[in-house]
């Protein structure tokens, strides 16, 4: 365990993952009031551009008018918008600023979660959550910043963020699939595409 600004973190003896203690999550009111500060447009070029760090490599690899969903896409869905001009379908879902559950009771051929699997107060389920949504042959794509050294975990700008709870390095997401049965690349720093096998039907 390592404690630091009085919040201990655990880590995960399989997956190296390292999360905050469960009991010291911050409320659902907290962490909507931290992510209303949050300055996001999805016409902000900056912002279009960093969503492009797991926007252009996952399009590579999709189908034509591929359907997909964006889950946990937040009060501006940028990169819904990104893969909507390239000519898919998406879907949103947010717990907080899109909470309609038609969303998640459909499967798509691709599922993105940037930047909010660092939220996950249940990281396991709701990962079971996404890739039941993905179809054989689909792609899970997350992107969140990768925990490389415990060393400098004290110091790092993520953790600062009292609403990111876990911390993923990339062995987390390869262990993720490996488990599964699918395959997983990292194809630029904090992106990982994960596809399940074709034929490979989602539990249900």
């Amino acid at each position: 365990m390592l404690s630091v600004d009085g919040r201990d973190y655990w880590r995960c003896a399989r997956c190296a993952a390292r999360f905050l203690d469960p009991r010291q999550h911050p409320s659902r009111d907290a962490e909507f009031a931290e992510y209303r500060k949050h300055q996001n447009d999805v016409d902000d070029p900056d912002y279009r551009r960093f969503l492009r760090k797991l926007a252009d490599p996952l399009l590579l690899r999709l189908a034509p008018g591929a359907c997909g969903l964006d889950f946990g896409c937040g009060p501006a869905p940028a990169l819904a918008a990104l893969l909507r001009e390239a000519g898919h379908r998406v879907a949103l879902y947010d717990p907080l600023f899109c909470a309609h559950p038609e969303p998640l009771r459909h499967e798509y051929d691709f599922v993105t979660c940037t930047e909010a699997a660092e939220h996950f107060h249940h990281p396991a389920e709701e990962f079971d959550r996404l890739m039941n949504r993905v179809r054989p042959g689909g792609w899970l794509a997350i992107m969140t910043c990768f925990q490389t050294d415990d060393a400098r975990f004290a110091d790092w700008h993520y953790r600062r963020d009292p609403t990111h709870v876990v911390f993923y390095r990339e062995h987390t997401l390869r262990h993720l699939a490996d488990a599964r049965g699918w395959s997983c690349e990292i194809p630029v720093k904090d992106v990982a595409l994960l596809r399940r096998p074709p034929g490979v039907a989602p539990a249900r």
